[in-house]
């Protein structure tokens, strides 16, 4: 997730992530409220991003997909839960259910439900929200502490996000001659702007999720999860609570957002700073990304992915390049400066390849994860093209949810993804 740094960028591509390469650094003006969406102030514990809920187009993806039995059947189990324990375990098992009838939609497993195309990854984060929602409401008449509010959150968005199910099955994996690779993937972001909005990230790891790729070396089994939208949980450390157990069990890791119009990017180099554009809770944050022991904390990391090899492969219909440019503070220096061949010495980053915003940030903390755990493992981060709808369907006001376009190209950058996890594991 980029914010648009160059003049002459797309609309489309100011929904993306930011370019950085040539950039001169301008500030971003708040988004304007969406479409359809809510002027009411937020109830007590309600979040901004649930409050979206209650807007015309999240109510329609969750109907056409049949997603929107899933909060009800939640809170139908959390008023029968009569201690912690209970709760905890129905937000488990509900979060759980909901991640793998997403991945089986996804995958073309079960009813496929309503209008919607298998592949959407919106029913998905707008089931959550719903969910989240009705476990708020749930725990404000409870009795139970704030702390056990917050645990139940987390247990609830790491089950339905697939991050619990990431090491499963490694043993037996390992017993059968397969490799492993993690793949990440994002929530749907700048929902004010267009709250019809996909993350093909999203779409691509509910597509991957438990499957197998067969490569020049052997077969590999993909391992999948999805991450928000929000500076608070980085701070909070979901990236490596999930990692943490994932990566050690990896022979490959890749970590996936939307990036530029019209092309794939792989990061070559991370940099450890906040750039401040809102998030989904429409929370600013600028600095030093904060991580535990940031006395040993780099100002940039580096991709072990084979950029080379990808992008000269023929992975698909959206052209291939191996990204090096970044912004920085040059050592002894007081202003930005963009370099195209990457960081020099001594320097502080402003900017990596992939931006300062948070797929910046997973590239950074993931890549930073797996050298202090002194991995030895190709890994690193790679932006997909901007998922546009057709001609004529670009405006929230208007437009519909969904359109043929925006569905083959949501497939055809799920399919080149797949090509390029699949090149990564074969020249690592």
């Amino acid at each position: 997730m980029r914010l648009a740094r160059t003049t002459g960028t797309t609309a489309a591509g100011r929904l993306g992530l930011v370019l950085l390469a040539s950039a001169a650094l301008v500030a971003v003006a708040p988004p304007p409220p969406a479409t359809g969406a809510p002027a009411a102030p937020a109830a007590p514990g309600v979040t901004v991003e649930e409050r979206r809920l209650d807007g015309d187009v999240p109510r329609r993806i969750l109907d056409d997909s049949g997603f929107d039995g899933v909060a009800p059947a939640f809170a139908a189990s959390l008023r029968g839960a009569g201690s912690y324990g209970q709760a905890e375990r129905a937000a488990v098992r509900h979060g759980e259910r909901l991640w793998r009838r997403a991945v089986d939609r996804a995958q073309g497993r079960g009813p496929a439900g309503g209008e919607l195309s298998r592949d959407d990854d919106r029913p998905l984060y707008w089931a959550r929200l719903a969910m989240t929602r009705e476990l708020r409401a749930w725990h404000a008449g409870s009795g139970l502490s704030e702390a056990a509010g917050t645990r139940l959150l987390e247990r609830l968005e790491s089950a339905s996000r697939g991050q619990d199910s990431m090491t499963g099955g490694a043993a037996g994996d390992r017993a059968k001659g397969l490799k492993r690779i993690v793949v990440t993937g994002f929530d749907p972001f700048t929902l004010d702007r267009d709250i019809r909005i996909s993350n093909p990230s999203g779409a691509l790891a509910l597509a991957l999720d438990g499957t197998v790729i067969r490569t020049a070396d052997g077969p590999a089994r993909v391992e999948t999860a999805v991450f928000p939208v929000r500076w608070g949980d980085f701070a909070d450390g979901t990236v490596e609570r999930a990692l943490r157990r994932a990566l050690p069990r990896a022979d490959l890791f890749v970590t996936v957002s939307q990036g530029r119009v019209g092309r794939i990017d792989v990061e070559r180099y991370n940099g450890a700073w906040r750039g401040g554009f809102g998030d989904n809770e429409n929370v600013s944050e600028t600095g030093l990304v904060p991580v535990k022991d940031p006395a040993t904390q780099p100002q940039w990391t580096t991709t072990t992915l084979p950029y080379a090899a990808i992008a000269a492969a023929g992975t698909g219909r959206f052209p291939v390049y191996d990204n090096t440019s970044v912004t920085e503070i040059p050592a002894g220096g007081t202003a930005p400066v963009v370099r195209p061949a990457g960081p020099t010495p001594g320097s502080a980053a402003r900017a990596g390849g992939g931006g300062d915003y948070l797929s910046n940030e997973i590239a950074y903390r993931a890549t930073l994860l797996r050298d202090r755990l002194g991995l030895d493992i190709p890994g690193g981060h790679v932006h997909t093209p901007v998922l546009q709808f057709g001609p004529g369907n670009t405006d929230p006001a208007t437009g519909t949810v969904s359109d043929p376009v925006f569905v083959q190209n949501r497939l055809d950058i799920t399919e080149q993804l797949r090509t390029i996890v699949r090149v990564a594991a074969e020249e690592s």
